[in-house]
C-alpha cells in the first residue's frame, strides 16, 4: 500500500505535537515542499526532495513490514521524511538554486544544462548534519533514528566508514530503501 504525504504525517503519533511543530516550519520558513532532491539526478524538479521523501518512507514501511515488524511505523516515517532534510539549506537560504538557461539555450528553446546548482553562500554542512540540526530543536529522536539520518547514505560517503558493522536495523533498512527509491523507483518515473 502507498501512502501519500499527509497519510504519512498522521502516523506520527507517539510524538505528534513536536513533529506538527517542525512540520509548520519546514512547510512555512523551509523550501521543504519545493525544493529539488538533486541538481542534476534524480527528482531534480521542483517538490523533487518531498516526492523523493514519501517514496522512501513508502518503501522503508514495506520493508520494515517483512525484515523489522518490531521497528515502529512512527520511527520509519520520522527518518524517511527527515533523512534528506538538509537539501532544503536554511530559511531564506535554499541549498539549491534554480540555474537559468544561457542565451543559446534560451534561443533555441532548452532549459538549463543542469536545472539546479548549490547555494555556495550557505555554510558547509553535509546533507545528514543539516537534516539533524533542522530536526533536532523540534523533535527528539532515539539513537537509532539518529544514526539512520546520520548515516543514511551508508558506504556511499567516506565519512561513514566509522559506522560499518555497527549500522542499527534502522540504518540499514533507510540505506537500502533510499537506494532503492533513488536509483530504481525514481529512474522509471
Amino acid at each position: 500500500m502507498k501512502f501519500s504525504y499527509q497519510e504519512l504525517k498522521n502516523m506520527v503519533c507517539e510524538r505528534k505535537t513536536e513533529f506538527d511543530r517542525l512540520m509548520t516550519f519546514l512547510e512555512t520558513e523551509t523550501e521543504y515542499l519545493t525544493a529539488p532532491a538533486s541538481t542534476k539526478y534524480h527528482l531534480c524538479t521542483k517538490g523533487g526532495l518531498l516526492q523523493h521523501s514519501v517514496n522512501v518512507a513508502n518503501t522503508l514501511l514495506s520493508m520494515k513490514n517483512i525484515l523489522a515488524p518490531d521497528i515502529s511505523d512512527e520511527s520509519c516515517v520520522i527518518v524517511a521524511l527527515f533523512h534528506d532534510l538538509g537539501k532544503v539549506g536554511l530559511p531564506g537560504e535554499p541549498q539549491y538554486i534554480k540555474n537559468e538557461p544561457s542565451e543559446k539555450q534560451k534561443r533555441y528553446g532548452y532549459p538549463a544544462s543542469t536545472p539546479y546548482s548549490y547555494n555556495t553562500g550557505l555554510t558547509y554542512l553535509s546533507v545528514p548534519i543539516r537534516s539533524l540540526y533542522l530536526a533536532l530543536p523540534y523533535l527528539p529522536l532515539s539513537p537509532e533514528e539518529t544514526q539512520a539520518i546520520a548515516y543514511h547514505d551508508g558506504q556511499y560517503v567516506d565519512d561513514n566508514k566509522s559506522v560499518a558493522n555497527k549500522e542499527e536495523k534502522l540504518t540499514l533498512l533507510l540505506q537500502y530503501a533510499d537506494n532503492w527509491s533513488g536509483f530504481v523507483m525514481e529512474m522509471e518515473e
